[in-house]
């Protein structure tokens, strides 16, 4: 059974989440605190969707959704009284799925549910990645070209961020956001860390470096990856 997870320190709009998710089929777990939920951090990846209301007691809905974002890819709406354009950009930012202001149509919630839902189910969980001649193997961090045989040993960072732009193939990724998932907060990187990345990725993967045809810049946003 697909599992959510629903922060919302409001007891009739998280019963009635629950109520209504399980309806549909899904098992859900509440929690009405943002401190309570932040001790879930280390199994959050066992849930297939994340509910998440901003306005929360001791740690708020954004840096719960900045601390998943550092262990987990898994899905998340957020639910707000705060409805505004800066609220909705600040969450995206900082890697969530979809923001659904409060109050808010049931059945819309419930639609925007399953298309997180269906649309993780449908992810690619394979351990390696083809990059034009070169085969990426997550698990040994080993790289190995088909045509030449020639390896290359990745570094763990290398990895994590392949992984990141694998599974978010054809979508604009900001700086911001790659560093908000992959580095912690007692580390000091900046966005020129992710470009000298990038630049090593088109080295060694790009046929031609200076004219991308998988690392592509976005001008003032970040990168995007494409396999062709």
């Amino acid at each position: 059974m697909q599992q959510i997870l629903v922060v919302e320190d409001e007891q009739s709009i998280a019963e009635m989440l629950q109520l209504n998710l399980e309806l549909e089929g899904f098992s859900v777990t509440t929690v009405n605190n943002g401190r309570a939920a932040l001790e879930l951090a280390p199994t959050v990846n066992t849930f297939q969707l994340i509910i998440l209301d901003i306005m929360l007691p001791e740690v708020s809905g954004m840096d719960l959704c900045r601390a998943y974002r550092k262990v987990c890819d898994v899905p998340i709406l957020f639910l707000s009284a705060k409805g505004t354009t800066i609220d909705r950009i600040a969450g995206l930012k900082l890697g969530a799925n979809d923001f659904l202001p409060k109050p808010f149509d049931l059945e819309e919630l419930i639609l925007r549910v399953q298309n997180l839902v269906n649309f993780q189910s449908d992810r690619k969980t394979t351990d390696e990645l083809q990059i034009g001649d070169w085969s990426i193997h997550f698990s040994s961090f080993e790289v190995v070209n088909r045509t030449t045989g020639e390896h290359a040993a990745l570094s763990k960072r290398e990895i994590e961020l392949l992984q990141f732009f694998s599974k978010h193939e054809g979508e604009v990724v900001s700086r911001d956001l790659l560093l908000n998932a992959l580095w912690s907060q007692d580390q000091f990187p900046t966005g020129r860390t992710i470009d000298n990345y990038i630049l090593n990725f088109r080295k060694l993967f790009e046929p031609e470096p200076k004219n991308p045809i998988y690392f592509h810049s976005i001008r003032g946003v970040g990168y995007k990856f494409t396999l062709v």
